[in-house]
This record gives C-alpha cells, sequence and structure tokens, in this order.
C-alpha cells in the first residue's frame, strides 16, 4: 500500500491550483495525506483524492509572521512520522523554497521526497526538479508529479467538491467579489460600488466573514450582500450558477475556474499573468500595464494604486457582457 504525503502551505487558491497533481498522484497511490496552512484548509477539504488533511502554520510561509516553536514543531513532526508514509511531494510557488519543509519531512523519517527547487538541497531531496519560473502553477506543480511518476489526469481542469447554500438567488446574476488576501490585488471599494450599480443585472456579492463591511458597503441598494454567509463549498456553488464573476487575483477566482463560471480578472500585475491567470476557463484580464510590474508587493506603494483604479467601470462593465451576454427579452 502507497501512502503519499503531498503538500501545499498557503492560500486556499493556491491549494486549489494543486488540485490536478493531487488528482494525479491519487490515481497512483493508495491513499493521500494533503498537509496545508490554516489559509489553505477550506480548499484542501473539497479536493478529490484527498483522503486526509493536516494543518499546519509554517513560519517560512505564512505571511503574518509568528515565532518557531520548538514543541509545535516537534508535534509536527511525530503526527508525520506516525502516519508511515512511502513518499511526500512538496508543492509550491517559484518564489518558495521547499527545504524548509523537507526538513521537517526528514526529520519525520519520510524516505523519498521530491521537490522542484533552485537551491541545492543536499540530502534533502531524492528529487530535485527543476521547470521555468514562467509557467502557470497548475503546470508547476503537474510537472513535478509527472517528474515523480505520477502521469497528469485526462482531464487538468481544476475540480471540487462543493455544497448547496441554504437559500435561492435570482437567475442570471453576476457575482462581484471585492476582497482579496492581498492588498494590492484589490480594486478599490468605491469602484466596485459603483459597478454593481452599473451593471444592470441581478449582482451578489460575495466575501469572508472579515469582509461584511466592505461587502454591505459594495452591495449598497443594488446588489445582494452575502458577506460572511457561505463557506468555501457554498460559496463554489453561489460562483457556479452565476453568469460571470468580477474579482481580482485571489482565491475566489480559482473557484470560478473549478466550476466552470467565466471569469473578469482585475488582475493586478503585481505577479506574471502567466503564473497566476484563471486555468482552463473562459476570462479576460483587466489591469493598466505599469513601470513597477512584478513588484510582489502585499499593499501597493504608489498612490491610487493606477494598475487597478486605471480600469474603469465601464471597462468591467463590457467586459462581464463580451463573456456573458445579457439575455435579450423578445
Amino acid at each position: 500500500m502507497t501512502h503519499v504525503l503531498v503538500t501545499r502551505l498557503d492560500n486556499d487558491g493556491d491549494v486549489l491550483l494543486a488540485g490536478p497533481a493531487i488528482r494525479a498522484v491519487a490515481a497512483g497511490a493508495d491513499r493521500v495525506t494533503l498537509l496545508c496552512g490554516p489559509r489553505g484548509a477550506q480548499a484542501a477539504r473539497l479536493l478529490p483524492g484527498v483522503d486526509e488533511v493536516l494543518v499546519w502554520r509554517a513560519p517560512w510561509i505564512d505571511p503574518d509572521g509568528h515565532a518557531v516553536d520548538r514543541a509545535d514543531v516537534d508535534a509536527l513532526v511525530a503526527r508525520i512520522a506516525a502516519l508511515g508514509v512511502d513518499r511526500a511531494l512538496i508543492f509550491g510557488s517559484f518564489h518558495q523554497s521547499p527545504l524548509p519543509t523537507a526538513l521537517i519531512l526528514r526529520l519525520a523519517g519520510v524516505p523519498w521526497i521530491g521537490a522542484t527547487s533552485v537551491d541545492f538541497p543536499g540530502s534533502l531531496l531524492d528529487l530535485r526538479h527543476l521547470i521555468d519560473d514562467d509557467v502557470h502553477e497548475v503546470e508547476r506543480s503537474l510537472d513535478l508529479a509527472r517528474a515523480a511518476g505520477f502521469p497528469p489526469p485526462t482531464d487538468d481542469r481544476l475540480n471540487i467538491k462543493r455544497d448547496s447554500p441554504a437559500f435561492e438567488l435570482a437567475p442570471g446574476y453576476v457575482v462581484v467579489h471585492p476582497g482579496a488576501s492581498v492588498p494590492a490585488r484589490a480594486w478599490s471599494p468605491e469602484r466596485n460600488r459603483a459597478l454593481v450599480a452599473a451593471l444592470d443585472r441581478p449582482v451578489v456579492v460575495t466575501g469572508g466573514p472579515g469582509e461584511r463591511e466592505l461587502t454591505a458597503y459594495v452591495a449598497g441598494d443594488h446588489g445582494h450582500d452575502l458577506g460572511g454567509a457561505t463557506t468555501l463549498a457554498e460559496l463554489a456553488s453561489v460562483i457556479a450558477e452565476a453568469d460571470a464573476i468580477v474579482v481580482g487575483n485571489t482565491g475566489p477566482a480559482h473557484l470560478a475556474a473549478a466550476v466552470g463560471t467565466p471569469v473578469v480578472s482585475l488582475f493586478a500585475p503585481t505577479v506574471p499573468a502567466v503564473r497566476w491567470r484563471p486555468w482552463r476557463v473562459p476570462h479576460e484580464l483587466l489591469f493598466v500595464d505599469v513601470p513597477c510590474a512584478g513588484c510582489r508587493a502585499r499593499v501597493c506603494p504608489v498612490e491610487g494604486h493606477p494598475c487597478l483604479n486605471g480600469v474603469t467601470v465601464d471597462a468591467v462593465v463590457d467586459a462581464v457582457q463580451r463573456l456573458a451576454p445579457k439575455a435579450v427579452l423578445a
């Protein structure tokens, strides 16, 4: 019996993008355990092929930062050792070193570890995979799985399990998701509010529990506010029934790709679109090309946030209409 541990330690969106590679691993393994961070735990539980989810906050990944606690690390090592895994694959982005994770896995006695790494791994990796940085995150993970002996699935689109929400929405609606896990990737609340008023069709405004004030403001008198009202699985169903979604480069854009809903992506060019654009779903990227593109800033240091706030409400309305033409009544 082959038990494989896979890891993706960052956000829900990142975990979703590892989904096709995890399905590839699951097709060739008897059991798959996913080690993820608390910001990715909801998405981890939606992925087909995952038998068990372990949640741990990695100090080298979590953006809030916290002190390294030896007892906490020892407890994780003991939990992984008790699993008796045969192999491990570390999935991550180009700017994340897999080596701290590999060290944890070695301490837990994992006998074989593979990862993509530009850094010399010493004895930490059995498979040191290399790939060009400018590929999509999905392709990056699939290529590592392939190198480890797990061929890509025939259908490499994103795929999730989802729950139906306990409420009904008017048909023909568009989702507007104004928040983002990184502030520099969010269109201004004022632009989002103006968009909701300008769309001339039903609009559902979504957001997490900590974004209720934002979603209430954006919804105003024209939108249906669902801020904090759904789990991630329920949000997936809300997006699945929408004609389109307007969203930044953040988790719900990848939820939309997983359920096949067209995406109007307000894509801040802080990171390259080739790596993070919506995967295998109709979409349009809207942004202003600026000299500071590729800055990887979490908070925009330029007054007015020109790469996103230079996108007009009319441009977004037009993109929604192109991707999801409004039905014309006879």
